[in-house]
């Protein structure tokens, strides 16, 4: 897949979806184009040298998916312990697209749930009031 499709595939994903370049002020970061949603990073790739996709992926399926497919590696600059790194000249457009979709579903559900949580005890603190 090439650059602009990944990049349109990820902005198809939803409507909550950010890209950014925030690494600019950092060598070698000039071009490290990242896609957020809900605040929160679940892929990234240097515009420069698009070799490498880094994407959010769950740990216990880390290790399977590294052993099955030759483009899965590890990630640019983030903990292989919750990320990969994918090649997307060698990757099938499939796996590229089922990955990052899985990233992106495991960043929103989980700061989904936390913003849930804020809201439940935001809404549970002003109705305290509310008894007063």
């Amino acid at each position: 897949m090439n650059i602009e499709d990944y990049r349109n595939y990820c902005l198809s994903l939803g409507e909550d979806i950010e890209e950014k370049l925030p690494f600019q002020k950092f060598k070698n970061g000039e071009g490290v184009l990242v896609f957020y949603v809900m605040g929160h990073m679940f892929s990234f790739f240097d515009c420069n040298d698009f070799s490498v996709i880094s994407l959010k992926c769950q740990p216990e399926r880390i290790e399977d998916l590294k052993a099955q497919y030759d483009c899965i590696g590890n990630p640019y600059n983030e903990s292989p312990k919750h990320w990969i790194g994918i090649n997307p000249n060698t990757a099938p457009d499939n796996l590229l697209q089922e990955l990052t979709r899985n990233s992106y579903e495991i960043v929103k559900v989980k700061y989904a749930s936390k913003q849930g949580q804020k809201n439940t005890k935001t809404t549970k603190d002003s109705s305290s009031h509310l008894d007063e």
